[in-house]
């Protein structure tokens, strides 16, 4: 075992705080890494705040996980130390179910173990990344190109995935019209990401206030949802919509911006339940999916394309003291785009 610094949440809705947290021993198939970078994501915040349910406390959050390996168990193969990687929204499944055999381990039907808030098959609680070190087996953990820099590299391990999988699911390339709703941590991604896959991008966002940075970015246009005459205007504009927002939307005034047979897939999670006329579905055979994260091959997939094609998240670098003032400000939408902490500063 070993005892590393970390801040965690003591109890629901508490601020976080400076802690120590317990580190298992190398196994077999496990990776040290050094952290040196942790992404705030809006996630972290809804289960601190308990907002998705009963959740495990302390809680150090945290998966958006940039590091070195500093150490490997006799068995891995797959890394050595000093190698620049990544681990995201989970650590371990049950790695036999038909979903973790395809690769998409984050549906695993026996339950995947997410970084943190979860309890890993020894039993043991995960703790994520607001911490100096992390051990995770070689199967969860990924490679950041060197391409790549860290920092702008560990929210890539769940914005990144988030939006890079259901781009690449329904489509998203030369010839398509795809709007991202919501210019945050999650959209701003699906910008970049689906610009670089070729297709026509467009923004909606409740107001024109980060226009130029969605322009600057890789949209083609952008829209504010504030104004009735954007649902008129682009009624049965796009092929594909992808909403990244964390609150209730009108289901059916975004469904019929698409074309007929166009998907409206959400990544966003809100907490209260959402309600819909299934005509807006029916009319036009329309189809609403859900996505969560990607699995592991997807995930070095995401690295990979990012790194081709010079990708990184827009980032505010913080200091570890820093971060319940981040939280505030994610909660008022300030941040351009994704809070990173320096865990050097732990």
């Amino acid at each position: 075992m070993t005892t590393v610094a970390a801040y965690a949440a003591p109890a629901a809705k508490a601020p976080l705080e400076r802690t120590t947290v317990e580190r298992r021993a190398v196994r077999e198939h496990d990776v040290l890494i050094d952290i040196k970078f942790a992404g705030i994501c809006h996630s972290d915040i809804h289960q601190v705040r308990e907002g998705w349910g009963e959740a495990i406390f302390p809680m150090v959050p945290g998966h958006e996980i940039a590091g070195v390996v500093s150490e490997v168990g006799p068995g891995v193969t797959r890394f050595k130390v000093g190698d620049r990687v990544g681990v995201g929204c989970m650590v371990d499944s049950c790695r036999e179910c038909e979903m973790c055999r395809a690769g998409k381990e984050q549906y695993c039907l026996n339950g995947q173990t997410p970084t943190y808030n979860g309890v890993g098959r020894d039993g043991e609680p995960t703790y994520g990344g607001y911490s100096e070190k992390v051990v995770v087996d070689e199967n969860f953990v990924v490679r950041i190109p060197d391409g790549l820099a860290l920092d702008v590299a560990a929210p890539l391990l769940c914005a990144g995935i988030t939006l890079y999988s259901p781009l690449k699911r329904f489509g998203a390339g030369p010839g398509r019209k795809v709007a991202i709703v919501g210019m945050g941590g999650l959209g701003h991604m699906g910008v970049k990401i689906a610009h670089a896959m070729g297709a026509e991008v467009t923004v909606l966002s409740q107001s024109l206030r980060k226009k130029d940075d969605g322009l600057r970015l890789g949209a083609d246009h952008y829209y504010a949802t504030s104004d009735p005459k954007t649902f008129q205007e682009l009624r049965g504009a796009f092929d594909l919509i992808v909403s990244t927002v964390s609150a209730p939307l009108d289901f059916g005034a975004y469904l019929s911006l698409l074309k007929p047979e166009g998907t409206l897939a959400n990544v966003g999670a809100p907490e209260e339940p959402v309600s819909l006329n299934l005509f807006s579905l029916i009319g036009g055979g329309r189809s609403l999916a859900g996505s969560m994260i990607g699995g592991i091959p997807e995930t070095q997939e995401t690295l990979d394309f990012c790194a081709e094609h010079g990708i990184g998240a827009e980032i505010e670098l913080i200091a570890a003291s820093e971060i319940n003032e981040a939280y505030e400000r994610v909660e008022n939408s300030d941040v351009r785009y994704r809070f990173v902490i320096d865990t050097a500063t732990l």
